[in-house]
């Protein structure tokens, strides 16, 4: 079965982030919810970004506002594909948008609407199709 691993840099993100698990269930596509903050346990996310694909994982998502650096990070430690959703913190999820996208080379993140968790889990979804797991 396929896994997706979606992380948040907050609590306070669950609600919009948890707005992915009913698109991925209905596709059959099971996923963990974990809260993980760049910032905050940089160890734990590079961990978290390391083992995902020995625990299953085909894809992450990962949600953040401010910085919005976790997809990046998680994005450094993993050969997975990241899906990273901006999230409305400050200045309307414009700064965290930017964050997403201006990836260095050879560290690629995907990039959704500002909040829109529901649009990474049709990502996920194509991508998981496309790789044929």
């Amino acid at each position: 079965m396929s896994k997706v691993l979606i992380l948040m840099g907050s609590e306070s993100d669950r609600e919009r982030m948890e707005k992915a698990v009913p698109i991925l269930q209905e596709a059959g596509v099971s996923s963990e919810v974990v809260v993980c903050s760049a910032h905050r346990e940089p160890d734990r996310t590079a961990e978290l970004a390391r083992g995902a694909e020995a625990r299953g994982f085909r894809v992450v998502i990962c949600g953040a506002g401010l910085s919005a650096a976790l997809p990046g990070v998680v994005a450094a430690h993993s050969r997975l594909p990241v899906i990273g959703v901006p999230l409305n913190a400050a200045l309307g999820g414009l700064d965290a948008l930017l964050s997403v996208v201006q990836m260095p080379p050879g560290v690629p993140v995907a990039a959704v609407g500002i909040d829109n968790a529901k649009n990474a889990a049709h990502l996920a979804i194509r991508i998981l199709r496309l790789a044929g797991t």
